[in-house]
């Protein structure tokens, strides 16, 4: 992959970086066909006028994972943190044309797990469709990065990710504390078949459409941390070879 050292940079100080064409119109067009196919009664599925979203996506439409974690994608993860990442979330989200969808400014938190129990430093816990969810010592999102897939070109007409850039370096930076005087937002604006990798401390948020057009997109967290006994990675998938 070009310009290795830009992209590191880019990561460490900013908390974002943006590399484009990492998938072409075929790949885009193979990975939608497999989401038209999906049994959308589940729990996982949710589907609204401003939204359609599938939780748990690499389980849900398992089709995708070969498209999705291609040879250029591998070798992105590989160059930038190493081969010991794993998949531990995903998350498939269609905004449509005339969607009134917005997400307010906040960091990722938590991590989704397969059961609730008591551990020291893990807390609080959540549940969301049959999902559990809990926030862990900070080490673990701080190590942790985002992969979100652009199915479509996106700008801030259809909701691109805004963000501030060098928040993640704050640790547990809550929104109602943002000083606009100092902090200044970013909107990163990504191609269909580009991706936006992050880390999940980035302060973050997302408009509502005001240019008709789709804005298709697939969150996938990774991680490389090893949880303590009693919980487990509710989403696990190794895709880099031993």
């Amino acid at each position: 992959m070009d310009n290795i050292s830009l992209h590191n940079q880019n990561i460490s100080t900013n908390g974002f970086t943006v590399i484009e064409a990492i998938y072409n119109p075929e790949e885009i067009t193979s990975i939608l066909s497999e989401v038209n196919k999906a049994n959308t009664d589940k729990s996982t599925f949710r589907k609204t006028d401003d939204l359609f979203a599938i939780r748990q996506f690499l389980k849900e439409v398992p089709a995708v994972s070969g498209i999705i974690f291609n040879d250029k994608l591998k070798a992105v993860i590989n160059d930038l943190f190493g081969p010991d990442y794993f998949a531990v979330k995903s998350i498939y989200f269609d905004k449509p044309e005339k969607s009134n969808w917005f997400v307010a400014w906040h960091q990722d938190l938590t991590i989704s797990v397969d059961k609730k129990t008591d551990l020291p430093g893990y807390g609080p816990w959540t549940v969301k469709q049959n999902q559990f969810a809990v926030q862990p010592p900070i080490s673990i999102p701080q190590n942790n990065f985002t992969i979100r897939i652009h199915l479509d070109d996106t700008d801030e007409g259809n909701g691109a990710l805004k963000v501030i850039p060098g928040s993640h370096l704050k640790k547990i930076y809550r929104p109602e504390t943002i000083n606009w005087t100092t902090e200044a937002e970013h909107t990163c604006n990504v191609k269909a078949g580009g991706i936006m990798i992050m880390r999940p401390l980035l302060m973050h948020a997302s408009n509502r459409t005001t240019n008709n057009k789709p804005r298709k997109v697939i969150h996938i967290e990774f991680s490389n941390a090893e949880l303590p006994e009693g919980i487990s990675w509710s989403e696990k998938k190794v895709f880099m070879s031993p």
